[in-house]
């Protein structure tokens, strides 16, 4: 699914109106009918309905809603809260065609429950036609105490749009917000239906084709929403003659005394990911621990002086490590200490493989980010959690989680690499400065060792042979459908990273399963 920023939406209707030649009219006309059919496929041919309408083209929209509504034979009020010399334009046009025995005005605070309460707390459903995608600033006066009587009535709402009160680029929160059952929206997604907290708002999302030109939409920069529908042609299939030797033989460098487990899951994630061959390379004093920890994963002690933690003193023995091998993963649980970091910059100036780094591998880049300017390999890629990509940045948590994506872009473009910027909606970043957002997760990954298990599932599939764009956007993805599967059966308390291990050949199998039925319905054989 592609999303837009509210501002690219507003120049698409902008091109489609004074260039297309399409009337305003027309495209407010089959909004209003597309929410129509979804109000009536979702809640019947009859009903009590209560449309909440703003000044501007949102509440057009619920001026035509109400029309087409009322012919179906709904009852219907609309409850407009500005005056009506405040509406203007095509909002304006579509007004005028309703009874005035439906409309009410109410633009004074107080007046909602004083005169509408009963009408909105028994209606069947509530149209929130309040506020468009072009809210900037914290919703107050009377369409606050609006959305608030719109979310105490416990009603099911159907949001045109955007609910009101959802940011339509960042997904925040402008003072308060509708929460929806359906929202439809126009075109394309909107940054701010994806995006939490406005994904939380949203409730199901639908699509809807107005009839913006097609040559439109598809020159219009955006953002691709990662979901099964989008991830599973990319999936490879396996040939029937297949053996290990085509999957890949990955490396992993991880691990220290105290942080075995990071290390484990990172090579038992790659095995359970499809990998031909694994090799875990540790330092000695804590090889006999990974031994136990992996049975399917090769180990490989390295030179630690008995520290048990990798230097550069484990340097020639990875360089011979590496011969035969089809990519590498370095960080999970290597610890922070000088002679640590001094490997991983090593590393990224000497490696040519493609090449993920993770956890302390990142910590050690934050304290020579310049590092990244002479890595070897084209195909470097980046996992970091919001505190670690501030100390990349050397800025704060808050500022990164305040405009994620363009963080995400503009670190990549400024060093040529990949980055996966983990979080609720994951964000996925090229060296080109193309984005993507991650649309599987739950909150139950909020838990020890799950960017470990990222971190093996992404090296796994760059063994494989996906490109650093694929791998990046499949493992993610995959990564949080397997661990969908594991809420679902379990629940989202008590989710383990080895439980999200587990699931990853079931999520395989489940992407590729919908894959056959898709393709047999494409061809008519369902």
């Amino acid at each position: 699914m592609r999303v837009v920023t509210a501002h690219t939406m507003q120049e698409i209707d902008k091109e489609a109106i004074e260039k297309q030649g399409i009337p305003g009219l027309q495209l407010m006309e089959n909004a209003g009918r597309c929410c129509v059919d979804e109000i009536i496929a979702e809640f019947g041919l009859n009903g009590r309905c209560v449309v909440m309408a703003g000044k501007g083209n949102n509440g057009g929209d619920g001026h035509v809603i109400a029309r087409l509504l009322g012919k179906k034979g709904w009852s219907v009020k609309v409850i407009v809260l500005v005056d009506r010399e405040q509406i203007t334009g095509d909002a304006a046009v579509n007004l005028d065609k309703l009874p005035d025995s439906v409309i009410s005005y109410c633009t004074g605070e107080g007046q909602l429950p004083a005169l509408h309460m009963e009408e909105i707390f028994q209606a069947d459903v509530i149209v929130d036609a309040l506020l468009g995608t072009g809210l900037r600033s914290d919703v107050s006066g009377i369409y606050l105490e609006a959305i608030d009587m719109i979310n105490a009535s416990g009603r099911p709402v159907v949001s045109v749009d955007i609910p009101s009160g959802i940011h339509g680029t960042t997904g925040r929160v402008l003072g308060d917000a509708v929460r929806a059952y359906i929202t439809v929206t126009f075109a394309f997604a909107k940054l701010g239906h994806v995006l939490f907290p406005g994904a939380e708002h949203t409730g199901r999302l639908v699509v809807a084709d107005i009839g913006i030109p097609q040559n439109i939409m598809e020159d219009a920069p955006g953002y691709d929403f990662l979901n099964e529908d989008t991830m599973r042609p990319m999936l490879h299939r396996r040939d029937r003659q297949a053996h290990k030797g085509q999957f890949g033989h990955i490396l992993i460098i991880a691990g220290s005394t105290g942080k075995t487990g990071a290390a484990a899951l990172a090579a038992n994630s790659a095995v359970r990911a499809g990998s031909g061959l694994v090799t875990l390379g540790v330092a000695e004093s804590i090889h006999s621990i990974l031994e136990i920890k992996t049975t399917e994963a090769m180990t490989s002690p390295l030179s630690d002086s008995g520290s048990g933690h990798l230097t550069n003193s484990a340097f020639p023995g990875i360089e011979k490590l590496l011969v035969g091998k089809a990519a590498v993963a370095l960080g999970p649980g290597l610890d922070c200490r000088p002679g640590t970091y001094a490997l991983v910059q090593n590393l990224v100036e000497n490696v040519s493989l493609p090449l993920v780094i993770d956890a302390d591998g990142l910590n050690a880049l934050s304290e020579d980010i310049t590092v990244l300017n002479r890595k070897k390999t084209k195909q470097l890629i980046l996992t970091p959690h919001p505190g670690e990509m501030s100390r990349l940045l050397g800025t704060s948590i808050p500022d990164v989680e305040a405009i994620r994506i363009s963080v995400a872009q503009e670190f990549a473009r400024n060093y040529g690499i990949f980055l996966v910027l983990k979080g609720a909606r994951t964000i996925i970043a090229s060296p080109t400065g193309v984005a993507a957002i991650n649309g599987s997760g739950n909150p139950g990954m909020a838990t020890a060792g799950m960017g470990d298990v990222l971190t093996g599932l992404i090296v796994s599939l760059l063994g494989q042979g996906y490109l650093a764009w694929d791998a990046c956007r499949l493992g993610v993805f995959l990564h949080g459908f397997a661990a969908d599967m594991v809420a679902e059966d379990k629940g989202e308390i008590g989710i383990t990273a080895s439980d999200v291990i587990e699931q990853l050949p079931y999520a395989y199998n489940k992407l590729l399963k919908n894959t056959l039925l898709s393709n047999l319905k494409m061809f008519g054989e369902l």
